[in-house]
């Protein structure tokens, strides 16, 4: 499986419309069956179409990838975080932020012991800063809000979430693709829509 931007996906199955084949539409996917290899496509934000066709039929999933969302993004990693609300392709709200968080001590003893103890302290700081930020930021979207893309390190974002009882309303929006980003940054924000209106494709020969 990969993902495939929507727009270089529509190049590849817009020509194929009405051609020979099978199509399938069923459990949020489409499936084609073409002459030399078969095309299953899950749309990130979900198919509602239930259809078979004795042709190639690639209008409603096409329809489905061109469809604009307002995404809240929440990308936490011990040491930054950005937060983000996207209506399509543009971020109309953010908010990046960062906090020294000690790497791992390997050694043993006492020493060992304090550098966790101020590991654990600079973790929650972070974590409570973060969750603040996440509310200022999101809360004021959250009856606009259609779905939630969460990133970064899922420990470090769980562990956000649960620091404010506020922050519960994402949880039911979460999409099932976690993303991954080693940096949160404004710019990582700004670059998301591709990730976020990338399809799942597999295809069999």
């Amino acid at each position: 499986m990969r993902y495939v931007g929507r727009a270089n996906l529509a190049k590849r199955l817009a020509p194929l419309e009405g051609t020979a084949g099978r199509s399938t539409y069923a459990e949020g996917s489409a499936r084609f069956a073409l002459a030399d290899a078969t095309l299953t496509v899950t749309p990130p934000f979900g198919l509602a179409d239930e259809a078979e066709y004795d042709r190639i039929v690639v209008a409603p999933l096409l329809d489905a990838l061109a469809k604009n969302h307002v995404v809240a993004a929440v990308l936490v990693r011990l040491g930054g975080y950005a937060f983000g609300v996207l209506d399509g392709e543009r971020l109309i709200a953010s908010k990046v932020g960062s906090r020294f968080v000690k790497g791992r001590h390997r050694a043993g003893g006492s020493s060992a012991n304090r550098f966790r103890r101020r590991r654990e302290g600079q973790e929650r700081e972070l974590l409570a800063a973060a969750a603040d930020e996440a509310s200022r930021v999101l809360t004021p979207w959250r009856n606009q809000v259609e779905h939630v893309a969460l990133g970064g390190d899922r420990t470090a974002v769980r562990r956000m979430l649960a620091e404010r009882a506020d922050l519960s309303w994402l949880e039911p929006l979460v999409l099932a693709r976690f993303l991954t980003t080693d940096d949160p940054r404004r710019r990582v924000l700004e670059e998301l829509p591709y990730q976020l209106y990338a399809a799942a494709m597999t295809e069999e020969r």
